[in-house]
Parts: structure tokens; C-alpha cells; sequence
């Protein structure tokens, strides 16, 4: 019998005219951070907006029109309907802060920001994790504060895949292409047409199409190069986020890079300061360079034009996150581009070249081409310095270019709606004091019995969402109904109120998801004690190709499976926003156990933290600087010169420690209340201590006063007149690297190696300088009270030595130096070249000690 053939029809409502703006709400991105917003949509059919995982535009295509219409009708819908516009309203309407004016004339200033993923929402897929979440974060606060700012990026018809674990614990991935016409976005257009651009590659054009996002006060926009135009394997260029092979790869940031510059070029959008966030996006110095060479400027200078205005910023130190390509793969890629730029591939190949491999580096590439550049964290600041140190090779690593923003996570986004609407009675402004520490000493005056039955009430849901997940996951995979039973029996249990672990993120090898089982006897102990019994949720995705890190995965699985950790160790598939949202507002605690110093920043503890969930964490990342003893627990990494097997052991042993005679004793500390006191005391210490530090919108004002206004400042200083600074500086430079060869020092006669407090000391030094003037070169002496080291550390007094007269040729430089410390200190002088142009007084990379 022959099977009838099927055909797919959507019957799309009209949208009544008494809530025709649900369209417009449905195309602005505020809806991610907004629940009123989203809220609309789920009174109006929350199964549909449950089935169509909450994407606004995909829900109004499906909507019954029986429901649009009575909603229409609905005088408490309406009332609704009403008071989110009129919020919605208000919030475009809004200025700038204050902050913002002061550092960023919103009239003549502009951010450009590039990155390859944005993750603002689930139902937006073109982001894989950390790195899209961060940018789809630091792109709402940017709306937020009202900060003149404009995005580039990628659209992806399949974006990031799809995950589900078999019943022998297999990752699978699956790809689903989505329809531009259920993301929120619109066809850019120009001269009543979509706007497309075209970059070169090897013996063909590849064009691409433009899309915009609206983001509340910015816009996002995305090329996408699934267009007839191009041949069949150039339109799968934007298929995959972070598939294919490396040719997949290089052509993808060629797209970004070089397309998206040509994207704000033809829409006339001219930006004072430009973010690249990760290598992926750094091919935009080449296309500027260019844009630059056609106004009549060398190369050197285009470049000193370029990266005076540019910011690089690197998320980890993980070799696998910075983009490495063999020069025969970025020789054909580039040459028809660097053929019709007039760039020479030499030229370019050098500013990407790494400790003289064969290869070229993308992080290496935005590097050179920018001078503002930062790590995310202290400690990562400190370890970028240390891996990139080569690009300034004669410069102390800490006292190189690199410095620091840590990361923070966007509050409205991610702070559960129960506590939002607790914080709009006990603290209204609350929105608005999210970079005031001294404010959220409001979260102590909330009542304990209070606090905890919000906590409670979320549990609960993230407890229901677990177990529903469960159950579909192991219907799917035939697992038997009585097993299912016994793995969710622990959450469906509130007497027990277990307390829950969450671990949730990429399954990387070296974020060590199964540290925690490393003594798995003690763990089986602490988990199934049946007064005090503790779940394990974990959730996340491994790369594709990642084989080590699926491997993790079908770990856990096995484990969750053996019966007498079944309901204890539970795994879910197919991590996402959604999933996110519920389990970090939901669990006790959030573990991470990464290995030192490999976590550049993390912000998933954050946004659990914001939620009042306890961080148990290595020292690594933002933890290092937010953990003060009150909220969470540390585990001390071990020093990273021993073994590794032996660090894990004792690091593990220091979890399963905490664990046993800290967290679990606190956790079922109840009393008579029923819940724990002191829990609440150090839950209530995390929410108040790292939600005003550890947010985007002081993140982005870090970048704001630390590097955008600096970059604008710099960016025009270059460029006025023709671009003659540019030009003087280039021109400089070059003639210091020619000389610094020749160049040496050495301390002339004898220093004194003690003195009175109040006396002072002879410092001269001869200077050779090969031609340079005395100016070209900056003589400094550094005074550290008991210093052992060999290079300038924090407190570190500088003493500048000023040319006074010339000897045999070489040119001698003096001070007299008051002993700026009592008792034992070291004096060390250097020399490095100096020009008061210089965007970072050590940019050039050379220096040499006396």
C-alpha cells in the first residue's frame, strides 16, 4: 500500500488590533530580559508557549485565533497588556546615565562590538555558551545604560546543535534550521532592497545578506550568506556555529571580520571605538587597514590609525580558544582579498606569527592590531600576560598591556521573577543600584521565613522542570517505568527538602565534571544518607569533535545509573537558556571545579549567586575575587608545578571534604523552623555581596571609563589633520625598531649602597643609543621596599632619569633619588623607548635593564 504523501500548512492568525504591538515586543530582544514581556505571550496559551520554547514570534504564527482574539477581549489581559507597554515605552524613551554622558557624547561616539555568538535567549540560537551568553549580556546592559553601540555578528540557520543523551549515555547531535521568519529579526534594507555584501575569496565573491536585531536601545547586526547569489557550499558558510573544518572556520571570520566592517560602511555607521571580543572577528583591522590605505596612507600608519582606536579582548587561556591556521590555509584564503587591498601577505602573516611558528594566530592578530587589550579576571589578566607575553618579548609580563575586566552577568536576565518582585517591595530602585554595594544591604532586612520560601518556591518549580525532562528523556530511550521513578524520587520528596548540587556547563575535560567522583565510596556515603541525602544535577554539552569531553558525559550517566546512586546523580540533556534559568535560581548550591588557572572568568556561579544559591569553587576566575568566606566556599588550588593526578586527588579531597563536614551539617541545621539559619545568613551574604559587583551593567561601565572613552580619545587623536600623529608615530616606530638593536645601557661609577633617611642618591647611567635622540628613549630607576624579585611589582616607586650631558658618544642620564622607603630596598633602572603619543608607555615590547 502505497504511503499518502503529506503537505505542511500553518494557517497565521490576524493579530487584533487592540494588541497588534504583541508584534512589536515579539521583534525586540528586551523580551529576554523582561518577564512581563514574556509573561504576555504565556496567558494567552501557555502550553503553545511552552511548545514553542518561548520565542514570542514562532507563538504568534501558531495562536489560535480564537485565543488572540479573546485575550483582546480580556479586561485584565488588556490591563496588563497596557502597563508592560507603557514599560516598554519608558525604557526606549530613557536617557543615558549620567556615567555614560560624562565618558561617551552619544551624538558624535560610537561602540562598534564584534563577536561570533550571541546568546540572548533560547529561542535566538546562534550561541553555543560562556562566550555568546557574555556577549548577548554585555549588549543588554549596553541598552541599559544608553551607551551609543551597535553590534556585528553572525546568523546561523542551524546555529549550535541540538543535544540528546542515549540510553548507554552517547551524546547525539542533531542540527535543525531555523526560518528567519520565527527569529526576531528584519531584512536590513537598502535602496528598497535587502542590503547585501560581498568580501573576496579564492576566484569568487561571496556575498551576504544583513539582518538586523533590535536589542531595547541598539541594534545587532547579523550576515548571513545563505543567499542564491553564492554557490551551494558558500551558502552553508553560516550554517553551523563553530562547525566544519578549519577552511569552514577561517571563512567564517572572514565573513565577520572583513563583511560585517563592510556592513557599518554602507549603512554609513562610523565608530570611534572598536570592541573585537575573541579572535574570531579580528580580520576587521585588515579591512580597515585598507579602508585606511584608500584615503592615501602607508600601511604602518593605517595601522597605528586602526589599533589607537581598537579593543581586543581575550575570554581563556585554553589553546583550544584561540584560532590557529597553517599559512598555506590563510595564503589561499586571504589572496584575492589581499590582492585587490594592496596589503602584502608578509606584512599581514607577521602581525599573526606566534613564537615564529608557521601559523598564523588570531589572538596574535588582535593583539598587534589593537592597543587596549584585557583579559576578563584578575587571575586571567595575570595568565593572558603570561601566554601572550612574546608580542612585547623585552616587557615584564605584569607590567605588559594587558589588564582587566571581569566578567559580570545581566540581573534582569537572570534573577528569578519571585525575587525580583520581593526586591520591587522591600527595595523599589532596586534596577537602578546595581553598581551600589552599600544598597543591597537591603537583602538583610528581608525576614528569614520569607527569603527561604521564595528559595523554596523555586526549588520546587526546578524540581518539577528536572523531573519533567527526566521522564521525557527516558520515555525517548525506553528506560523502564520504575527506573524512572527512582531517579526522580529524591526531588519529588519536599519532606526530605534534599539538598541540591547544581553542575551545569560545557563539558570540557579540564572544567573536571567529574572531579566529585573521584573517591566514589565517600561520595556514595554522603549522597544516599537517608537523613541528610544531597542530589547531583548535571547538564551541559560537548563539542561535536570533543571525543574526551563526550566521554565525561557518559561517566556521569553510567554512575546515575547504578542503582545505589540512582535519584543522587541525575544528567540532563540538551542544556539551555531555559534549562539555565531554572536551575540556578533553583539548587543550594553551584559546583565548579575547574583546573587552575584555566577558567578565565565563569559566570554561571554569578548568576546562581544572584539567586542566593551557595558557590562551592576552585579560587579560579571571578571567584578569586568574589569568594570573602561569608559566601560560599574555596577550594585552594594546588600549585600548578605538581603533579596532576596528585592536584586533582587533593582537590577533590578538599570538596568531598567541605561537603561532609560543612555544607551538608549546615544545610539540615534546622531546628525548629524548618529550615536552616545559618544557610539563609551565608545564602543571604551571597546574594548582597556579589550581585553589585559581579553585574554586566558594571562590567560595561568598566569598559566604558577603562577602554571605549580612552579608544575614542586615541582613535581621534590619530586620525585629526590628515592623520598626522598617525604618520609621526609610525614613522617613529620604525625608525626605534631599526636602532633598538644597537642600543645598550650601563650604570656609570658606583651606587651607594646605604645612606641616611633624609639624604639623597647619585643615579647616572651611560646610554648608548645608535642614532636615537635622548628623547626617543625614557630612563627610569624603580624602588620596591624588600623586594627579592628581578622586575617591578605593585608599589613599586618610579624615579625618571633625565638627559644631561654626552660622553665618548654615548648620552648620560641622572637624577638624585630621596629613599622613598625606610630601611632595605631595591633599585633597579631600565631603559625603554618612549613617545608621548603611545597609547601604553610599554607598546612598543622593548626594554632593557641596567
Amino acid at each position: 500500500m502505497n504511503k499518502a504523501t503529506e503537505f505542511r500548512l500553518e494557517a497565521r492568525p490576524h493579530i487584533p488590533e487592540a494588541i497588534e504591538r504583541l508584534d512589536v515586543l515579539a521583534n525586540d530582544l528586551f523580551y529576554s530580559w523582561d518577564h512581563g514581556v514574556r509573561s504576555l505571550f504565556a496567558r494567552i496559551d501557555l502550553r503553545l508557549w511552552q511548545k514553542v520554547e518561548h520565542n514570542p514570534k514562532l507563538f504568534l504564527r501558531r495562536a489560535s485565533q480564537t485565543r488572540l482574539n479573546e485575550a483582546a477581549e480580556d479586561r485584565a489581559f488588556l490591563a496588563e497588556y497596557r502597563r508592560v507597554l507603557s514599560s516598554y515605552d519608558a525604557y526606549l524613551e530613557s536617557d543615558p546615565g549620567e556615567g555614560v554622558v560624562e565618558a561617551l557624547d552619544p551624538n558624535t561616539s560610537l561602540v562598534a562590538y564584534f563577536c561570533a555568538e550571541f546568546g540572548f535567549h533560547e529561542s535566538f540560537p546562534i550561541y553555543s555558551g560562556g562566550l555568546g551568553i557574555l556577549a548577548g549580556d554585555h549588549c543588554k546592559a549596553a541598552s541599559d545604560l544608553g551607551i551609543p553601540f551597535v553590534a556585528v555578528g553572525l546568523l546561523y540557520q542551524q546555529g549550535y546543535f541540538i543535544q540528546t543523551i542515549d540510553a548507554q549515555g552517547q551524546q547525539v547531535a542533531r542540527y535543525e534550521c531555523h526560518s528567519s521568519d520565527e527569529l526576531p529579526i528584519t531584512p536590513v534594507e537598502k535602496d528598497g532592497k535587502q542590503l547585501t555584501v560581498s568580501v573576496p575569496f579564492p576566484g569568487r565573491d561571496v556575498h551576504a545578506r544583513v539582518w538586523q536585531a533590535r536589542v531595547g536601545h541598539i541594534r545587532l547586526y547579523l550576515l548571513d550568506s545563505n543567499t542564491q547569489a553564492n554557490s551551494p557550499d558558500d551558502q552553508d558558510l553560516t550554517l553551523q556555529l563553530y562547525g566544519g573544518d578549519s577552511s569552514t572556520r577561517i571563512s567564517q571570520e572572514m565573513l565577520l571580520g572583513i563583511g560585517g566592517t563592510r556592513v557599518l560602511a554602507e549603512l554609513g555607521i562610523e565608530p570611534t571605538a572598536w570592541h573585537i571580543n575573541e579572535g574570531h572577528a579580528a580580520f576587521q583591522i585588515l579591512e580597515r587597514c585598507r579602508v585606511a590605505m584608500t584615503n592615501g596612507l602607508n600601511f604602518d600608519t593605517a595601522l597605528e590609525a586602526v589599533a589607537a582606536a581598537t579593543l581586543f579582548t581575550t575570554h581563556t587561556p585554553v589553546a583550544a580558544g584561540h584560532d590557529i591556521f597553517p599559512r598555506d590555509l590563510v595564503a589561499h584564503n586571504l589572496g584575492s582579498y589581499l590582492e585587490q587591498s594592496g596589503l602584502e601577505f608578509d606584512r599581514i602573516f607577521a602581525l599573526g606569527a606566534k613564537n615564529g611558528d608557521d601559523s598564523f594566530n588570531m589572538t596574535c592578530l588582535g593583539l598587534r592590531g589593537s592597543r587596549f587589550h584585557n583579559g576578563v579576571s584578575r587571575i586571567h589578566g595575570r595568565i593572558a600576560s603570561e601566554m601572550e607575553g612574546d608580542i612585547w618579548p623585552q616587557i615584564p609580563p605584569q607590567e605588559n598591556p594587558i589588564e582587566y575586566i571581569t566578567n559580570g552577568v545581566h540581573v534582569p536576565t537572570f534573577l528569578a521573577p519571585e525575587w525580583a518582585s520581593l526586591f520591587d517591595i522591600q527595595a523599589p530602585t532596586w534596577k537602578s543600584e546595581l553598581l551600589n554595594p552599600a544598597f543591597w544591604n537591603f537583602v538583610d532586612q528581608i525576614p528569614d521565613y520569607h527569603y527561604w520560601s521564595v528559595h523554596k518556591a523555586l526549588k520546587q518549580q526546578m524540581a518539577e522542570f528536572t523531573v519533567r525532562r527526566l521522564k521525557r528523556q527516558h520515555k525517548r530511550n525506553g528506560t523502564g517505568h520504575s527506573v524512572t521513578e527512582r531517579m526522580t524520587r529524591q526531588l519529588i520528596s519536599p519532606d526530605k527538602d534534599a539538598l541540591v548540587i547544581g553542575f551545569a556547563r560545557r563539558f570540557a575535560t579540564y572544567k573536571r565534571a567529574t572531579l566529585i567522583f573521584s573517591d566514589l565510596p565517600r561520595l556514595e556515603r554522603l549522597l544516599t544518607n537517608p537523613d541528610y541525602p544531597v542530589v547531583l544535577v548535571f547538564a551541559g554539552k560537548a563539542h561535536p569533535q570533543d571525543h574526551p569531553g563526550q566521554q565525561l558525559i557518559k561517566v556521569i550517566h553510567g554512575l546515575s545509573m547504578q542503582p545505589a546512586l540512582m535519584g543522587h546523580i541525575i544528567l540532563l540533556e540538551d542544556y539551555d537558556q531555559a534549562m539555565a534559568r531554572r536551575l540556578l535560581s533553583g539548587v543550594d548550591v553551584w559546583l565548579n571545579t575547574p583546573e587552575y588557572p584555566k577558567e578565565a572568568s565563569g559566570t554561571s556561579g554569578e548568576k546562581a549567586a544572584v539567586n542566593g544559591a551557595l558557590n562551592l569553587s576552585v579560587l579560579d576566575g571571578w571567584w578569586g575575587e568574589g569568594y570573602d568566606k561569608t559566601n560560599g566556599w574555596a577550594i585552594t588550588p594546588r600549585d600548578t608545578e605538581l603533579d596532576q593526578e596528585f592536584r586533582n586527588r587533593e582537590e577533590a579531597r578538599d570538596l568531598l571534604d567541605l561537603l561532609e563536614l560543612e555544607i551538608v551539617p549546615l544545610y539540615y541545621n534546622r531546628a525548629s523552623q524548618g529550615y536552616s539559619k545559618g544557610w539563609v545568613t551565608r545564602s543571604k551574604a551571597s546574594m548582597k555581596t556579589i550581585t553589585p559587583r559581579f553585574n554586566a551593567q558594571r562590567m560595561v561601565m568598566d569598559y566604558v571609563r577603562n577602554y571605549y572613552q580612552p579608544a575614542t580619545h586615541q582613535g581621534r587623536l590619530m586620525t585629526a589633520n590628515d592623520s598626522t600623529v598617525a604618520k609621526e608615530l609610525a614613522d617613529w616606530k620604525a625608525r626605534v625598531r631599526a636602532a633598538w638593536e644597537g642600543v645598550s645601557v650601563t650604570v656609570k661609577g658606583c651606587v651607594q649602597d646605604r645612606c641616611a633617611w633624609d639624604e639623597s642618591v647619585e643615579l647616572k647611567l651611560s646610554v648608548a643609543l645608535n642614532g636615537l635622540a635622548p628623547e626617543d628613549i625614557r630612563v627610569e630607576c624603580l624602588v620596591t621596599p624588600d623586594c627579592t624579585g628581578t622586575h617591578a611589582e605593585p608599589g613599586t616607586d618610579r624615579f625618571i632619569l633625565a638627559p644631561t650631558d654626552e660622553e665618548d658618544g654615548h648620552t648620560i642620564y641622572e637624577t638624585e633619588v630621596n629613599p622613598p622607603y625606610p630601611g632595605l630596598q631595591t633599585l633597579r633602572l631600565r631603559i625603554y623607548p618612549y613617545h608621548k603619543a603611545l597609547t601604553h608607555p610599554l607598546e612598543m615590547g622593548a626594554m632593557l635593564w641596567a
